[in-house]
């Protein structure tokens, strides 16, 4: 499947690069907020914290224990608080592993979505070709696993409407993005159809600025910001678990509630 065996550019290896030494920083950081010292590893696990093959086992079965919990007490029905359009903020905080000088250009005249997987419709979608499905808004707050919030005006297509639409196999497991800037997101089908789950064209009923996502954003208040990709150029629909890239470096994958 072209989500999950394509190659990526040089262009984009460069960019992750480039991130590294930002991705290790992070990384440690969420370790701590996490809660789990070296100390109580030992404690808990009785395991040679000097041994990192078996340390990082021990951090990985934490880690699926957690999404397995986290998936087990999702519910479609429950949603996330929503707010009066005057907390909204106008000027919402840019939030990518790279500075705002390595944003992707994206022209929307030549731009395509493109489809892959369990999907009965792989026909590429324009710009324009989105803008024509029904859109509605939300207010929501934006949760950053870095410790910040934020409340924002979204404005795009049901994502569970967009699925229906190509044609998606709504009984499969995931559904994976690729993103303009090399990103690589994935998420659960349930997280996928629910309610509040938006491919999101605009930010406080304007046209994502290039900073935001343009042309594509996809917008997930149950989920951490982290799942929440923006530049989305590609998508497929999955069996096989995709992984993603801050998971793929020891977060959580499921990351929401």
């Amino acid at each position: 499947m072209r989500g999950i065996l394509q190659t990526r550019s040089a262009a984009d290896s460069k960019k992750l690069l480039r991130a590294s030494a930002q991705v290790r920083h992070i990384e440690r950081r969420l370790f701590l907020k996490q809660g789990l010292s070296l100390g109580a590893l030992t404690l808990l696990t009785g395991c040679d914290v000097t041994d990192t093959s078996a340390v990082q086992g021990v951090l990985d079965g934490i880690s699926r224990w957690n999404d397995r919990t986290q998936a087990a007490i999702f519910k479609l029905d429950r949603l996330m608080p929503t707010y009066p359009e005057s907390q909204a903020v106008k000027d919402f905080r840019f939030n990518a592993y790279f500075g705002q000088n390595q944003i992707p250009k994206i022209d929307g005249d030549s731009y395509k979505l493109n489809l892959s997987g369990l999907v009965d419709s792989r026909k590429p979608w324009t710009l324009q070709d989105l803008y024509a499905l029904p859109q509605q808004s939300q207010v929501t707050r934006h949760v950053c696993v870095e410790g910040w919030s934020m409340i924002g005006k979204w404005t795009g297509v049901p994502f569970r409407t967009f699925l229906e639409r190509i044609g998606a196999d709504l009984t499969a497991k995931y559904v994976g993005f690729e993103c303009a800037d090399g990103y690589y997101p994935s998420i659960d089908m349930a997280s996928a159809l629910h309610p509040q789950t938006l491919l999101t064209f605009k930010i406080s009923d304007e046209i994502l600025a290039p900073r935001y996502g343009y042309p594509l954003k996809l917008r997930i208040p149950t989920k951490l910001g982290f799942k929440n990709p923006k530049w989305i150029t590609a998508m497929y629909v999955t069996n096989r678990f995709p992984g993603g890239f801050w998971e793929d470096r020891g977060y959580n994958w499921f990351a929401g509630v």
